[in-house]
């Protein structure tokens, strides 16, 4: 017996804000969960499971129109014309009182009750699989101590849209602990709402979250996918990862040190997407950039803004063969300036690095000066008001003056080459 167990399948999340990025591939990432989904039926159909198990949160919120619906109800229709039973719980995203419209059941289908826990008993794969949906979004309360006992000679799945104890970046839902789920004597629990994979137990129970089936944005980075699971005579005797995400996304840290223009910027790019992409040749690959480290690029981007991003844009329209899309750049440079040596020197240099180091002496001292400097604003519009320069915070406030020191002293080295012409 075969199952594959996936979860937080949020079939057509909105990815909103993609209209905002110029040459975006809008079209295939709001298409990558429909496409990832499409994939897990191939999978299904190819490897002849007999059931599919989907953890919760399979849809993003209260569709709105039928056409989510109905691509979900079409790809299900395929497994079970397959003879493959599919078996679902509802999580927070997707809860009975979220998702407002309403379909024909599908035979062959089966979403297990929001009101109470239960079971379904499958005799001829020796199989029994226990769930509850979530009756509302914010389920609080413990669920697994309602769930029903484990029928003796059956491999009993537990299928549940849960938190546990609590993962970085998710909501507190259905809270419990792998005690807990131990307590119940199940051999499986398929577990949904963390996006990232994690495999909490291997044996005895195995407890697992698969991830989502394909990432929507720069934090949900890496393969995504399902767990192929055989069971043969009530025992689990392999369980697999399988990717199935169509856009992989990708946190991409380059090391500026050592590099002093564009073209150097452009080859160190280059040789990290190579790599980086070579893993996936035929997937999408979505890229956040960070370059950080001390070098002379700092100077250049003070002179030009703008300047370093571009670099690793065009570094990336030449890199033939590879699907990628550089979401973002994000910079965290610092010059490679001699602090101590320039702070001595009696010229304007100097009189600016010591400057900078009077305001940011302490945190009171930072504020003040921001303080004096923003007076002039007034108050901010509304929609500004979250913005505030005066509520930032003191470490975000040295990196808007490093910045700041960086422009001035760009713009002194440009003064000197040109014998102080402004």
């Amino acid at each position: 017996m075969q199952f594959i167990h996936a979860a937080d399948l949020h079939v057509d999340s909105p990815l909103r804000g993609l209209d905002d990025y110029e040459g975006a591939p809008v079209a295939r990432l709001r298409g990558a969960t429909r496409q990832a989904l499409i994939a897990l039926v191939d999978l299904a159909l190819e490897r002849r499971v007999d059931l599919v198990l989907l953890a919760g949160d399979l849809f993003d919120g209260d569709w709105i129109d039928f056409r989510t619906g109905l691509f979900f109800r079409a790809q299900m229709l395929r497994l079970c014309r397959a003879g493959i039973r599919v078996f679902a719980v509802r999580g927070n995203h997707d809860a009975a009182s979220q998702i407002t419209r309403q379909l024909p059941a599908l035979e062959g289908m089966h979403e297990f009750s929001s009101e109470r826990s239960e079971t379904v008993d499958l005799p001829g794969l020796g199989v029994a699989i226990h769930g509850r949906s979530f009756p509302q979004r914010a389920v609080t309360e413990d669920l697994v101590p309602q769930y029903p006992q484990p029928l003796a000679g059956r491999f009993n799945i537990g299928l549940l849209h849960t938190s546990l104890t609590g993962r970085e970046g998710h909501d507190s839902y259905a809270p419990t602990t792998v005690e807990t789920l131990l307590a119940k004597g199940y051999d499986y629990f398929a577990l949904g709402h963390v996006h990232a994979r994690e495999v909490v137990r291997e044996t005895a129970p195995r407890i697992v979250f698969p991830g989502n089936l394909q990432g929507r944005h720069a934090r949900e980075t890496g393969p995504k996918g399902c767990e192929l699971v055989r069971v043969e005579d009530g025992v689990l005797v392999s369980a697999e990862f399988v990717a199935l995400d169509v856009v992989r996304w990708h946190q991409l840290e380059l090391d500026a040190a050592g590099l002093d223009g564009v073209d150097a910027l452009a080859r160190r790019f280059a040789d990290a997407a190579r790599a980086l992409a070579a893993e996936a040749p035929e997937r999408l690959h979505a890229l956040r950039v960070h370059l950080r480290g001390q070098s002379p690029l700092h100077a250049l981007e003070a002179r030009q803004p703008g300047t370093l991003a571009a670099a690793i844009q065009a570094a990336c329209q030449e890199l033939d063969g590879l699907d990628l899309w550089i979401e973002e750049v994000r910079l965290a440079l610092g010059s490679p300036l001699d602090r101590a040596t320039a702070a001595v020197r009696a010229d304007a240099l100097g009189d600016v690095v010591r400057l900078v180091d009077a305001i940011a002496a302490d945190d009171a001292t930072l504020a003040a000066w921001f303080g004096e400097r923003l007076a002039e604003l007034g108050v901010l519009p509304q929609p500004l008001a979250d913005a505030d320069p005066r509520k930032l915070e003191p470490a975000l406030m040295r990196a808007l003056l490093a910045d700041a020191e960086a422009t001035v002293l760009a713009r002194l080295a440009q003064l000197a080459a040109s014998g102080g012409e402004a």
